[in-house]
């Protein structure tokens, strides 16, 4: 867990620990990268919010799973764990490294929307 400056706790995880968790069907992913960029490859499943227009409000409900938040890097996805917690919706977990760290960790991507 990070905390940025005593304001949002952050759980991160890593890309094991999320292949792990979707695999067990215990996770749900929301992708905060804009269209084009969910379009050229995103983790199966995952439902695109683009941090745009992103509003905490309208993240679908997990039933009993932890939804995860990923972006390309970590950045959006920790700015819209800020949005959440700024309109206290409890979602506190993103994707340690983005896309990109998933990537290298050599896990699958599928391609459109």
């Amino acid at each position: 867990m990070v905390d940025f400056g005593n304001r949002v706790r952050v759980r991160e995880l890593d890309p094991q620990a999320l292949k792990a968790m979707l695999d067990a069907d215990t996770a749900m992913v929301v992708d905060v990268r804009e269209p084009d960029e969910f379009a050229a490859g995103h983790i199966a499943g995952a439902m695109n919010l683009p941090l745009s227009g992103f509003d905490p409000t309208s993240l679908p409900s997990a039933d009993g799973k932890v939804l995860v938040l990923n972006c390309a890097g970590g950045r959006r996805s920790a700015t819209a764990l800020g949005k959440c917690a700024a309109a206290r919706v409890a979602v506190d977990t993103h994707l340690s490294g983005g896309i990109g760290a998933w990537k290298a960790a050599n896990l699958p991507l599928v391609t459109g929307s």
